[in-house]
C-alpha cells in the first residue's frame, strides 16, 4: 500500500496544477516528472506519503491509538526526513515545533482541507469497520476537525477497507460510502480538483469505480487536473488492496521511486508489517 501510495504521489506531483494541455500530452505513465512549480524532484513523494507513513507508525507502535501519539508520529516523520508540499501554515508548525505536544498546542484544527483524508489510506486495513470509522475521525480532528474534514477522512479510509475486505464490486463503492458518510460519493466527479478533502475523495472514487487496472486508475486519476497528486494516493491507496483491479502498475515506475533511507524500500518493509498487523482475511 505505502509503495503505491508514494508512486501515485511523486506521479501525480509532477502534474500537480498544471496546465491541462500538458495533463492531456505527458500522462502517459512513462516517466515521473518534477514538480512544475516547487523544488520536487521526479520520483520524489510528498506530503501525502510522508503523513501516511506517520500514521502507519502510530498503527505499529506498541502505545494506544491516540492523538497524542498520531501527533508524535507526525512531528517525528517529517524532523528526521524534512521535505516540502505541505500547506504553508502547516509546514511552519512543524518545522517550529519540537514533539507532539507542541504541535497540538500549536495547530488550529480547523481546515476542510485534503491533509487528513491524504493520510488515512492505512487505518482502513483495521478489519472492524467501526475501529475504521472511529480512528479515522480521531487523526482527522487533530488538524481538520470540520464536517468535511472528517468526512472526506473517513471516506477515503473506508474506500480502503471496502477493497482489502471485498465488500463489493469497486463500482459499488460509492453506493457503499454513501451508507455510513454523509456526503455525495456516488455522484461522479467532473473536471479540475480544487483543494478541499471531499473534492479529491469523490475524484479518487470516481477514478476507483470505473477502472480495471492500477495503470488505468492512476491516468485517470491525473486527468482530472488540479490538486492530482493528492487523488492519486488516496486511489492508489484503495487500489492497491483490491483483488479485482490488475496490479499493472510500470516496473520503471517502481524502480525510479526514491529510495533513499525513507523511500521504496523502508516503504515496502513498513507495508510488509502493517500486513502482517492489521489486515485479517
Amino acid at each position: 500500500m505505502l509503495v503505491e501510495i508514494a508512486l501515485g504521489d511523486a506521479y501525480g506531483a509532477g502534474f500537480e496544477y498544471a496546465r491541462p494541455a500538458i495533463v492531456a500530452r505527458e500522462n502517459t505513465l512513462a516517466a515521473f516528472r518534477a514538480h512544475p512549480k516547487q523544488r520536487i524532484a521526479a520520483g520524489t513523494y510528498t506530503d501525502d506519503t510522508q503523513m501516511c507513513i506517520a500514521i502507519a507508525e502510530a498503527i505499529l507502535s506498541h502505545r494506544p491509538f491516540s492523538r497524542e501519539l498520531i501527533a508524535e508520529c507526525m512531528v517525528q516523520a517529517f524532523k528526521r526526513d524534512p521535505r516540502e508540499g505541505y500547506a504553508r501554515g502547516f509546514y511552519e508548525v512543524l518545522l517550529e515545533v519540537n514533539d507532539g505536544s507542541e504541535f497540538l498546542a500549536r495547530i488550529s484544527p480547523d481546515s476542510d482541507k485534503s491533509g487528513a483524508a491524504m493520510r488515512a489510506g492505512p487505518i482502513g486495513l483495521f478489519p472492524r469497520l467501526q475501529d475504521v470509522i472511529e480512528r479515522t475521525t480521531l487523526q482527522a480532528r487533530l488538524t481538520h476537525d470540520t464536517p468535511d474534514g472528517v468526512n472526506a477522512a473517513v471516506a477515503a479510509a473506508l474506500a480502503v477497507h471496502f477493497c482489502a475486505y471485498e465488500l463489493g464490486a469497486v463500482s459499488e463503492l460509492g453506493e457503499f460510502l454513501t451508507e455510513y458518510v454523509p456526503g455525495q460519493w456516488s455522484t461522479p466527479w467532473q473536471g479540475k480538483v480544487g483543494s478541499k478533502g471531499w473534492m479529491s475523495v469523490r475524484a479518487a472514487i470516481t477514478a476507483l469505480s470505473r477502472a480495471t487496472s492500477m495503470s488505468e486508475l492512476l491516468k485517470d486519476c491525473i486527468a482530472f487536473t488540479g490538486d492530482v497528486d493528492t487523488v492519486a494516493a488516496i486511489a492508489m491507496a484503495a487500489g492497491s488492496c483490491c483483488p479485482g483491479l490488475e496490479q499493472d502498475l510500470p516496473d520503471h515506475l517502481y524502480s525510479t521511486l526514491e529510495n533513499g533511507e525513507w523511500g521504496r524500500d523502508t516503504l515496502r518493509e513498513l507495508d510488509r508489517q502493517l500486513m502482517e498487523k492489521v489486515l485479517r482475511r
